[in-house]
């Protein structure tokens, strides 16, 4: 099953060499970028999806099958004739008609989990220039940590990295989320690894001095960190969470008291109370139940299995399964927050059992963003009672050659199709238009297009017109009737 997702106890002898030689060995640029850098969002559009081929290759094939719908896949491998004849054969699903968009790449590697050791995606000016960000990774595998320099070349895309003093940070892309505006959240792991009496970092830094790392090399304003939980042994938030846009936490959720279900509500409830989303709201929280094992045990008690363990690909939301009986909420949760999505289960607690050590798709895929992005960011809009004043829409949105045209769509029945209304430029990047006030009880579905002036178009939600965001017209009279109704102020 190849090396596990944590320490492996003939490997620590080896984290003495591997840190020297990351200090010494210069790979990519190990000074801050000298302009404004921002970090991509996952659920932003991606050109290509790293793998590596070693372990599990039912999982693999089965990430393949559903990834070269929606871009390049790079598999990082051995032998190419052994991994197209395990996709071309009858097992896990049967061949895989269309491989045109899998490129094999001859690269060394130690491992299967790309995820916390290849780099990470920065524009140059927030739409700029595509970059890769390469932190020192916390194992001592130097051939996974040379993937991304690999790729780097392969793609001719420079790759950055924090991999030498003054500049060295330790980190893993599994304990890292980010808004793609300036925000992240870690487990306070980011913090224990750059601390004093640990053995991959150079230089010992407080958490100021990893925010300000983080900041120069990747343009984290915001930097949220949680403590680690008691049970999960690898304290990577992914196990347990996912930002599914700008302000909405996915979180997995324990029963009352169970495993870790204490610390984690602690550390939501403390998020909630203390930090905003990038619109300056609360954030959303969708709960998605964490599964037991087969004799109803959690962890430490059983493997983490967790379906917040997810990778979105383009329009596909790839989602690790276990059991039908749980699996069918945590899809239909996921189907429902994501109108319009592709979202796959792939099995990962059975055959393939994956989720035994501690990781499943999300842990094991890498994305790569698009060279030539048009950002798009809106705050939706929310349930209101109002019935007689328009709705405002307001959007962000950026692309390097600058913005042609911005259009809203809006409709109440989406089987009707979408009517469209010219938004107007306010200067900043900011885009404006309003959908005309509707009836009580009408729910109104809209998405926005931008077209840059190079001829670029692009939708958000990415999965437009087939998803949308919605809100709904209330009935004022019918909730005051209830008792739950707005308080109205006596003149």
């Amino acid at each position: 099953v190849g090396l596990p997702h944590g320490l492996a106890p003939e490997e620590r002898a080896l984290i003495r060499p591997y840190r020297d030689s990351r200090a010494s060995n210069g790979r990519g640029i190990p000074t801050p970028p000298p302009f404004a850098v921002r970090t991509m969002a996952e659920w932003e559009e991606v050109q290509s999806l790293v793998i590596t081929w070693t372990s599990f290759p039912g999982i693999l094939k089965q990430i393949v099958r559903h990834a070269v719908a929606e871009c390049e896949v790079i598999i990082a491998c051995e032998d190419q004739a052994e991994v197209l004849a395990y996709l071309q054969n009858g097992e896990f699903g049967g061949p895989i008609e269309d491989l045109s968009r899998v490129t094999y790449l001859a690269a060394p590697f130690n491992s299967i989990w790309a995820r916390d050791y290849f780099a990470e995606n920065i524009y140059a000016n927030e739409v700029d220039s595509l970059l890769l960000l390469d932190w020192i990774y916390n194992r001592p595998r130097p051939d996974d940590d040379e993937l991304s320099d690999v790729v780097g070349a392969a793609k001719d895309v420079v790759v950055y990295s924090t991999t030498q003093a003054p500049y060295d940070l330790v980190h893993t892309g599994g304990n890292f989320m980010c808004d793609g505006a300036g925000t992240a959240f870690s487990s306070e792991l980011v913090l224990d690894e750059n601390g004093a009496g640990v053995e991959f970092n150079q230089t010992i830094r407080d958490e100021a001095g990893v925010d300000q790392v983080m900041q120069l090399f990747m343009g984290i304003d915001r930097y949220i960190k949680m403590a680690t939980l008691p049970f999960d042994g690898i304290h990577h938030i992914d196990m347990h969470m996912k930002l599914l846009d700008e302000e909405t936490l996915l979180v997995g959720q324990f029963p009352t008291g169970q495993s870790d279900g204490p610390q984690l509500e602690q550390n939501i409830s403390a998020v909630l109370a203390q930090e905003d989303s990038h619109f300056g709201d609360p954030y959303r929280l969708v709960r998605i139940p964490m599964p037991p094992s087969v004799s109803g045990n959690f962890p430490p008690d059983a493997s983490y299995r967790t379906y917040a363990n997810n990778v979105f690909i383009n329009g596909t939301l790839l989602v690790p399964t276990y059991r039908t009986e749980y699996d069918t909420t945590a899809l239909r949760i996921l189907r429902e927050e994501l109108p319009g999505y592709n979202v796959v289960g792939i099995d990962c607690d059975s055959e393939q059992n994956i989720i035994g050590q501690s990781g499943a798709i999300h842990c094991i895929t890498k994305t790569i963003g698009v060279a030539d992005p048009l950002l798009i960011r809106h705050q939706r809009l929310a349930d209101t009672y109002e019935t007689i004043n328009d709705y405002p829409v307001s959007a962000y949105l950026r692309h390097r050659s600058g913005i042609a045209a911005a259009t809203l769509y809006w409709t109440t029945d989406t089987a009707m199709g979408f009517a469209s209304v010219r938004m107007t430029d306010q200067g900043a990047g900011n885009w404006s238009a309003s959908i005309p006030a509707q009836s009580a009880d009408s729910d109104v579905f809209y998405y926005v297009q931008g077209m840059s002036n190079s001829g670029k178009v692009q939708v958000r939600p990415l999965v437009a017109p087939a998803g949308w965001w919605r809100f709904r017209v209330l009935d004022i009279s019918a909730a005051i009737h209830d008792g739950h109704g707005p308080v109205i102020a006596e003149l």
